[in-house]
């Protein structure tokens, strides 16, 4: 069995990856620890076509034959997986995001192809289910949508019909102070919205703190202090600063990097973000880039879906 590589950084990634048997044999270390297996039956007993670059399945099924892409986000593209794991790269170690772009020009593809890959990426990121979140928590809300002042004044008149969060996205976030963050983007910022999604993710008997807003009232199983940004913003361990942090965070990225989301791709973009902050410290970005690569098995994520043509077309049967 070959060395594991040393990549510390990007050089040492860009050279690694320039070989497609190390791309290869970099995944299936990741994905196969213990041998590869087909993964349509989980049978072990595989052959290596190196003409073809492929496995073949030793039982008798549909569909024998896989590569190191089936059954991941890069499956069905035609692109090199080296052109993957730049992009992969770039995404989750760039703190404050990578744009379509940047990815384009860096790897040479088209800015579409960039655009349908950073999805996917993202998809890959998502945290899927997680234990629920102990000890001292922060939630807070926020809005995210364009500034009006930045908007010509025919759009403005398009766009921004009312005051303070209307025509915005409303998107709460939950914190385990020394843990991590897990963000969800919300119908609006009522109790049932809010509180539902405290009890989903956070451990009854936590201490919780959180701003002055009413929609947090009622939250008795959990030990809750509030915070009144009309008064004070820290009252000794009761303030909403980290998630405060996470927004600015959140917010840089989206304002400075990818300029425009829509609301429909959001909670990818959340996703990514959380990825990158919740493994912020204790890895370098070798470490970072070695977790993410670790997600992509069992995620498809199709242009239809990305586009919601997928919901279109059910939508008309």
């Amino acid at each position: 069995m070959s060395m594991e590589p040393v990549l510390d950084t990007l050089q040492q990634a860009i050279v690694y990856f320039s070989n497609p048997a190390n791309c290869r044999e970099y995944l299936v270390a990741r994905r196969w620890p213990n041998g590869v297996e087909c993964p349509r039956c989980g049978g072990k007993s595989v052959t290596f076509l190196e003409k073809y670059n492929r496995w073949q399945c030793g039982a008798r099924h549909d569909a024998r034959q896989f590569t190191a892409k089936t059954g991941t986000i890069f499956e069905d593209s035609p692109l090199g997986i080296d052109k993957w794991l730049m992009a992969m790269w770039q995404v989750v170690n760039c703190k404050n995001g990578v744009s379509s772009y940047e990815v384009h020009r860096a790897i040479g593809v088209t800015q579409k192809t960039a655009w349908f890959m950073d999805h996917r990426i993202r998809h890959a990121l998502s945290m899927g289910t997680i234990n629920k979140l102990s000890g001292q928590i922060e939630a807070d809300e926020t809005f995210i949508g364009g500034k009006a002042r930045n908007m010509h004044k025919g759009k403005r008149a398009e766009k921004i019909t009312g005051t303070g969060g209307k025509d915005k996205t409303a998107v709460m976030g939950i914190l385990e102070r020394g843990g991590k963050v897990v963000t969800k983007v919300v119908p609006n910022r009522k109790k049932k919205a809010l509180q539902s999604e405290i009890r989903e993710h956070v451990l009854a008997g936590s201490a919780l703190f959180t701003d002055a807003l009413k929609s947090y009232e009622g939250l008795s199983e959990f030990q809750h202090e509030v915070v009144d940004h009309a008064i004070e913003y820290v009252r000794g361990e009761v303030h909403t600063n980290g998630l405060e942090n996470f927004w600015s965070l959140l917010k840089r990225t989206l304002g400075g990097t990818y300029v425009s989301v829509e609301p429909y791709h959001l909670f990818r973009y959340l996703d990514e973000q959380a990825f990158r902050y919740n493994n912020r410290k204790g890895m370098n970005d070798g470490q970072r880039f070695d977790l993410a690569v670790r997600q992509i098995v069992g995620k498809r994520l199709t242009w239809d879906q990305l586009t919601g043509k997928t919901v279109e077309a059910s939508a008309l049967d």
